[in-house]
């Protein structure tokens, strides 16, 4: 029992800190694929390869003045960066990110939380963190901030249904809503190790769930929340210092979280080739992970900004249509 809630805790320790650690090196990640992408160095001057760019940021963010305007709503304006960030970490309970493993004669699970209800906590728990924008945009008393709020909520209310639809059909297949179990499913000892791997059975599935995560996290070219040109900084343009950079940080392990999801249910999890099975599982769940925020930062680099009326009629007029087609046409592959 003892030995249990050790390695527990120390699971738990461990992911938070991953997690933090990758967030702040996603920044790094992000300026230097765009910087390559646009023909420019990007981050190089705060340490070898700009590597400590992550911690001059961070020390900069804490050092910076508070500053807290007169209008704002002081109890829902500081909460709500915690409201955003706190459940984008909830997510990682549940994510299997390793088969069972022993470290120093503890057993690891490989899994912070196996539950038999994985994927309903996870789509639970990320459509929390809308409410942390929503609350920033309306406590701060400003009309920039509240119409970047107000964006959020319309562009969830148009996704989210999308988001959730897109992996109906994985679970008709797999028959389980345990992360782990999923994964399982999706193992093979043969040459085509990823001939299991779901997003061979559900391609129009992955594209839908790729495109809902995009719009899900805010990013470009979804990223009308904030959307420079239009509302200065959005629903975050009354923050400075360590509050923004709660968001800051929050939306990048939003980003992970959606990478992590995606590489279980659709990737395979840690399963990779059965010939290098001497590589550790997590090393391939990370490059998985990896290759979903490249995508991320690539899409950054090459589409422009969505019209907010694009983004709605895209939302409702295809995205959502092709869900509902998507689990009929998967419904009746299994029923034949």
């Amino acid at each position: 029992m003892l030995e249990m809630i050790i390695s527990s805790s120390v699971q738990v320790v461990v992911v938070i800190l991953v997690v933090l650690f990758g967030c702040a090196y996603s920044t790094w990640l992000e300026r230097k694929v765009l910087g390559h992408l646009q023909h420019r160095m990007g981050p190089t001057f705060a340490g070898p390869f700009g590597l400590l760019q992550p911690v001059s940021d961070g020390l900069k963010l804490i050092f910076k003045e508070d500053i807290v305007p007169d209008s704002v709503e002081r109890l829902t304006y500081t909460l709500a960066p915690i409201v955003s960030f706190v459940p984008a970490l909830l997510t990682f309970a549940v994510i299997p990110y390793s088969a069972e493993f022993s470290f120093f004669g503890l057993e690891f699970k490989g899994v912070i939380s196996d539950l038999n209800i994985g994927v309903l906590w996870v789509f639970a728990v990320t459509s929390l963190g809308v409410y942390g924008i929503i609350l920033a945009g309306w406590s701060s008393g400003s009309k920039y901030s509240l119409m970047g709020g107000l964006r959020s909520s319309a562009q969830m209310i148009s996704y989210e249904l999308s988001y959730g639809l897109s992996i109906v059909g994985v679970i008709i297949f797999a028959n389980t809503f345990s992360m782990t179990e999923l994964v399982a499913k999706q193992a093979s000892d043969s040459i085509l190790f990823f001939e299991n791997w779901y997003i061979l059975k559900q391609p129009l599935g992955f594209l839908l769930y790729l495109t809902c995560a995009i719009a899900e996290t805010n990013r470009a070219p979804f990223d009308l929340p904030e959307a420079e040109s239009e509302l200065v900084g959005g629903y975050h343009t009354e923050y400075s210092s360590m509050r923004f950079s709660t968001f800051f940080i929050g939306e990048y392990a939003n980003m992970l979280a959606v990478a992590c999801v995606g590489a279980t249910i659709f990737l395979g999890g840690w399963n990779g080739p059965f010939f290098l099975s001497f590589v550790p599982a997590v090393v391939w769940f990370l490059i998985k992970v990896f290759l979903f925020m490249f995508f991320y930062i690539w899409l950054r680099a090459t589409f422009p900004r969505f019209r907010y009326d694009q983004l709605m009629r895209f939302g409702w007029l295809v995205l959502f249509p092709l869900a509902i087609l998507n689990i009929l046409v998967t419904g009746l592959f299994v029923l034949l």
